[in-house]
């Protein structure tokens, strides 16, 4: 599991600062860590009070982390004051690490989160050191004293941004015809990407930024991780809630399976000789709700994930229904062990069974040659009827079902997991 650093203050609505953080490093399976620069007093109705975290005691904190676990990206949200601006400097100016910085510079309930006396310090001291730094428009038009009007605004703020120090500056949140514009600069061009205007919530800024620094972590490019960022933070908005008295915090659904799923697809792209176990009919990779009912209850890729020479390629969009066959094996799996909710299938191999069977894995299977014809000639039964009879004799959770095929019909194993991730630790002990 990676490990992501968030230096930032803490908000008690858990809206944004380092709680949000922290839930955000979990929803992307990324380990969180946490130094805290300032502790506020807030509600969902309006801003009390800041107050910085010692100088030592910032230091302290970061010399803790340093020095038990290797970090694989940092997140640097609120600072505050021009010392723990040049603590930060100091630790980090010499070290070659992924930093993602997102310029709080106040918050929507009205907090002031840089003290003024401390702006030039956190422009010569914080934004050199940024692998990417993530201002709105309104924090952009603050660094730079650019006012944004039009899209040559944009590109001229984030030049601008860039000659400060940035390696690379994202301005989210450009409002142009009834959308939402985010402008990537990086080394070599610039880009936008178009997103539909949204009702904004309270933390989304931080957890656009916690999310692009997980994505950027597993390796995604910087347009691809700016892409999936925007498209966990708008499934973040659509599941607000109205709590407290005031404002729409973001709430976390620990189980959406899309995101979850997505992730796990991510990581598997970087699995070692993955695309060796690819059948001829291609594979795909699923998780359902709770008790899954249909394949609409089951997310799968709309295409299939294919192989192209060493790499895989996933060929469509995740959409629930998206998978026809791997769905109903989990769907009917689930009707004896409810928690078994991802599977995925690859090629059959005599040697992957021997080898998971050394290993105490579980492992099922059914003939194809035994299936009734009814039942051969009925659209998506055999799968059921397959899944039903190679478990109907255990009480055991199968963490592998495999048939030797039939005339016409490949052979098969499905691996099957409690999650997507789950089923990713199965693979690597294949792999």
């Amino acid at each position: 599991m990676l490990n992501i650093l968030s230096i930032a203050g803490s908000d008690p609505t858990s809206g944004a600062g380092i709680q949000s953080d922290i839930k955000t490093f979990f929803m992307l399976h990324t380990y969180p860590l946490t130094v805290i620069t300032s502790i506020t007093s807030q509600n969902t109705k309006q801003f009390f009070k800041i107050r910085s975290t010692s100088v030592n005691m910032v230091k302290s904190q970061l010399d803790s982390i340093f020095s038990d676990f290797i970090i694989d990206a940092i997140k640097i949200g609120v600072v505050y004051n021009s010392n723990i601006i040049k603590t930060i400097h100091t630790k980090f100016k010499d070290k070659k690490l992924l930093i993602v910085t997102d310029p709080i510079l106040k918050s929507t309930t009205g907090g002031v989160f840089l003290k003024h006396n401390a702006f030039d310090d956190y422009k010569k001291l914080i934004i050199p050191i940024s692998t990417v730094i993530t201002p709105n428009v309104s924090e952009a038009s603050t660094l730079t004293g650019i006012k944004i009007t039009s899209k040559n605004n944009l590109y001229e703020c984030a030049s601008k941004i860039k000659s400060i120090g940035a390696q690379n500056v994202i301005i989210t949140g450009f409002e142009f015809q009834n959308t939402i514009t985010d402008l990537i600069l990086d080394n070599c061009k610039h880009m936008t990407q178009i997103s539909k205007k949204s009702n904004i919530v309270h933390g989304t800024g931080c957890n656009y930024s916690a999310a692009l620094t997980a994505y950027l972590a597993m390796g995604e490019t910087l347009y691809r991780a700016a892409i999936l960022a925007q498209k966990f933070v708008y499934d973040i908005i659509i599941n607000s809630k109205h709590v407290g008295h005031g404002i729409t915090l973001p709430v976390f659904n620990k189980f959406n399976e899309m995101i979850v799923l997505n992730n796990a697809i991510l990581k598997l792209q970087h699995v070692d000789r993955f695309h060796t176990l690819i059948p001829e009919c291609q594979t795909n990779f699923v998780f359902s709700r709770s008790n899954p009912k249909s394949i609409y209850d089951v997310v799968g890729i709309s295409g299939r994930i294919v192989k192209s020479k060493n790499k895989i390629i996933v060929a469509g969009g995740l959409e629930y229904g998206g998978s026809k066959h791997v769905a109903t094996a989990v769907i009917e799996v689930a009707k004896k062990f409810p928690d078994l909710r991802s599977a995925i299938n690859i090629k059959y191999d005599n040697l992957i069974i021997r080898k998971l069977s050394k290993m105490n894995y579980h492992i099922t299977s059914y003939d194809r040659f035994n299936e009734p014809n009814k039942i051969k000639h009925s659209e998506n039964k055999s799968i059921s009827w397959g899944i039903k009879n190679s478990i109907k004799s255990t009480n055991k959770k199968p963490d592998l079902v495999f048939h030797k095929g039939d005339v016409g019909k490949e052979p098969m194993i499905i691996i099957f997991g409690k999650d997507p991730f789950d089923v990713i630790k199965k693979i690597f002990d294949i792999c």
